[in-house]
């Protein structure tokens, strides 16, 4: 079986205060860039799936040029090849049309991986999106992989405060999330031997498909607003509960 991981470079979030509006229009950041962390546990997921049921785990990515780093990593942290899909300016839409044109080409995929949503977009669509475009099934929130065939798959599907068990029909898209397990970590020797790795590029013309239409435009880039935030110290605890009744906490 294959199983091919969505991953995605984003901003390293301990950095992500240091961008400024401008420079997320441009969408040319100049702050550290990482595997999107979401995306670590899709990666986790894949090897898991490969160390118990069989098969390889592949990793794949909508981007510019810079995107290899994080396909780098991913084949550090294990996984057996990857490829760039390139294209720098493309949204959710655009993304889930040229992932489902990828995984078509590649024809051997048995589950596309990927992680809840990104630390940038935080929408969360593309697994469902592309799910859609390619007419599979797919399952949102995946806490645990419970078994796996090139038939189906049964998973722990978390809702809200609920748990379900959750079975359908392979091909599909899972959508993990943290609980999935803690991703490891790369060896020094994988990270060597990712740096030499010929990375294959496809662009839109490759996937015979053309860069589907952006359905979101976001034009008014800003901060929030900062807060007044302030410390106040109380000596009662009926001090404290005045405090919250006056400010309608309570």
């Amino acid at each position: 079986m294959r199983y091919l991981v969505c991953v995605k470079q984003t901003p390293d979030t301990a950095e992500l205060p240091k961008v400024n509006p401008e420079e997320a229009a441009s969408g040319q950041l100049s702050i550290n860039l990482v595997v999107n962390p979401w995306d670590e546990h899709a990666i986790e997921t894949g090897l898991q799936m490969a160390e118990n049921y069989g098969g390889v785990t592949s990793a794949i990515t909508v981007g510019g040029e810079s995107s290899i780093d994080a396909l780098r990593s991913a084949l550090a942290i294990g996984c057996k090849d990857a490829t760039l899909v390139q294209e720098q300016a493309a949204d959710a839409n655009s993304v889930a049309s040229l992932l489902a044109a990828a995984v078509t080409k590649m024809g051997d995929v048995n589950y596309l991986l990927t992680g809840q949503m990104t630390v940038d977009g935080n929408s969360g669509s593309v697994p469902v999106a592309v799910a859609r475009k390619l007419g599979w099934p797919v399952i949102t929130g995946v806490a645990k992989i419970i078994e796996a065939s090139d038939e189906s798959i049964t998973v722990e599907r978390v809702a809200g405060q609920a748990r379900y068990t959750v079975q359908v029909a392979a091909p599909a898209v899972v959508s993990v999330i943290k609980e999935i397990g803690e991703p490891r970590y790369p060896t020094f020797i994988n990270i060597r031997k990712a740096a030499r790795v010929q990375i294959p590029t496809w662009t839109a013309a490759d996937l015979d498909t053309e860069t589907a239409a952006a359905l979101v435009d976001m034009d008014n880039y800003r901060k929030p607003t900062a807060r007044d935030a302030h410390v106040q110290l109380f000596d009662t605890a009926a001090e404290l509960v005045d405090a919250l009744l006056a400010e309608k906490v309570l």
